[in-house]
């Protein structure tokens, strides 16, 4: 038997309370703090660049526009670039022109530091015969390569001026071809690779009339300077001090200006004489569009487009251009009124802004010299026929791409049969302002979204604004001239686009011949670069 004896127990002591949770040591805390500022600085620099974007978005995503129409006070004689002299020997007509540096006075602020050919702004006019052989000595006294383009010349693709032939510093370049085109306004300008838009915009541009017997037998007003002007159009914005303003914002087109210039001047007007005049519109910006048009809604005659006259004069009361087009229009003016030529809204379709604004004046004399009535009938343009082409192409412009495409150097994209013709149907895939020139050739449009062009897009052309989604089938001749080695080019004309790789190239060869694309003199950049 087992006995337990209770008296012999000690007793148990109280259960301990439950533990309090440790305190936060020194350490965890200052751990604690430097994870919040860790996480507050990145936020706080987020916020600060947000609200920087903000204020820059809002300060650039404004389109640079000009005054208001009918706001201008006009101040200034409109300068007529010189005629370009000339020299014949051995029957070559040979020009020559040098590309400078200069500074020119547009505004209060100050000189600008501009480029010219044989003058600090902008270039003389060249003027020639069909049928002329012709030569210019082209000097390049800057410290950078430039080149020069005949925009709108029919001529070999060693004399276009494109990227492949560039002009070192201190060198001269002595292209030479013969004229084999009907009258039209032409143009020059640079067209570096790469680099086109800056040289432009900073003055290298001029004139190239080319004159034809049909032409001259007309009763359009032809007296250079009197009742035939040059109309160089430009935008251009100015810093404080005076220098150009080369700044793109947000705007897809390019550099836009709040600044007109008119053959280089400021709020520019005409003193006319006669009771017509005749106006040789040029776009020359980089990548404004423009409709031209006068404050009064006047009508006028639209007598000739980039590649020469239209069969018969279409009365319009307003011509839009994209850059590199040109117009020539002839207006009527009475004894002495004053009309100011504006620029209106462009298509909504090209996405181009909606600025309306002043570009020149014209001030009629008291007295006006008798001007005869413009010809019923003007030039004699083949049919547009597209039933013998020898192929059918696709271009499609996006961003800054061409068929998916920025420019190669080394990639030929097209290769042409010489005295061929091609269709090249053309859209603009982007609800953006885009455009397309084609060198050396001068094209028909024949259909815009199936249907037939209207009559100011009749004649020949080389440069086209494209509207958002919109097709254009153009008929493209290959003439005369063949060249294994050296490309002509295609491009959007908004230069900044182009010198983005917005642009192609097409060789035009004999049948059967092979191309053997050469890379541009003095060139040894291996990829696309810009």
């Amino acid at each position: 038997m087992t006995f337990t004896s209770s008296a012999s127990r000690a007793p148990q002591p109280p259960a301990p309370p439950p533990m309090a949770p440790p305190t936060a040591t020194p350490r965890r805390r200052r751990r604690r703090r430097l994870v919040i500022v860790l996480v507050a600085i990145p936020l706080a620099v987020i916020a600060l660049l947000v609200a920087a974007g903000g204020i820059w978005f809002a300060t650039n995503a404004v389109r640079k526009a000009p005054p208001a129409a009918g706001t201008v006070d006009f101040r200034a004689p409109l300068a007529v670039p010189p005629l370009a002299p000339s020299r014949v020997e051995d029957g070559v007509r040979i020009f020559a022109l040098t590309a400078q540096e200069g500074r020119t006075s547009f505004v209060a602020q100050g000189d600008t530091p501009t480029l010219g050919y044989d003058g600090t702004y902008l270039g003389p006019t060249l003027v020639a015969e069909r049928g002329e052989q012709v030569r210019v000595d082209v000097t390049n006294d800057l410290a950078d390569p430039t080149t020069v383009h005949w925009h709108g010349m029919h001529l070999p693709a060693a004399m276009d001026g494109g990227p492949y032939s560039p002009i070192a510093a201190g060198a001269t370049w002595h292209p030479a071809w013969t004229i084999d085109q009907p009258a039209a306004t032409l143009w020059y300008h640079h067209h570096l690779h790469g680099r086109t838009r800056e040289q432009v915009d900073a003055g290298l541009a001029g004139m190239f009339l080319v004159q034809d017997d049909e032409e001259s037998a007309l009763t359009l007003p032809r007296d250079y300077g009197v009742d035939d002007l040059p109309v160089i159009v430009q935008d251009r914005s100015f810093n404080s001090d005076g220098s150009f303003a080369g700044g793109l914002g947000m705007q897809f087109d390019g550099v836009l200006g709040d600044t007109i210039l008119v053959n280089g001047t400021v709020a520019p007007y005409l003193d006319v004489t006669t009771e017509r005049v005749r106006l040789r519109l040029l776009n020359g910006s980089s990548a404004r569009m423009y409709d031209f048009a006068f404050a009064d809604g006047r009508q006028f005659s639209l007598v000739g487009t980039d590649g020469g006259l239209l069969e018969a004069p279409v009365t319009a009361t307003d011509i839009p251009l994209s850059p590199g087009e040109r117009a020539e229009i002839v207006v009527s003016v009475k004894p002495g009124e004053r009309v100011v030529l504006q620029s209106h809204a462009p298509d909504p379709a090209l996405n181009a802004g909606s600025a309306s604004f002043d570009v020149m004046e014209l001030r009629a004399a008291a007295s006006l010299a008798d001007s005869p009535e413009v010809p019923s009938r003007l030039a004699s343009l083949p049919t547009a026929d597209a039933s013998s082409a020898a192929a059918e192409r696709g271009f499609v412009m996006s961003g800054h791409d061409i068929n998916d495409r920025e420019m190669d150097l080394d990639r030929v994209d097209v290769i042409a049969t010489v005295d061929t013709s091609e269709v090249w149907t053309v859209r603009n895939n982007n609800p953006l302002p885009h455009s397309f020139h084609v060198h050396d050739t001068q094209f028909r449009i024949l259909s815009v979204d199936g249907a037939p062009p209207p009559a100011r897009l009749a004649g020949f052309k080389d440069t086209i604004a494209l509207e958002h989604d919109r097709e254009y089938r153009l008929l493209v001749r290959f003439d005369d001239y063949a060249d294994p080695t050296t490309p002509y080019m295609y491009h959007c004309h908004l230069l900044w686009h182009e010198d983005q790789g917005m642009m192609g190239q097409f060789l035009v060869v004999e049948p059967g011949q092979q191309p053997d694309l050469k890379r541009p003199e003095g060139d040894t950049d291996d990829r696309h670069d810009h």
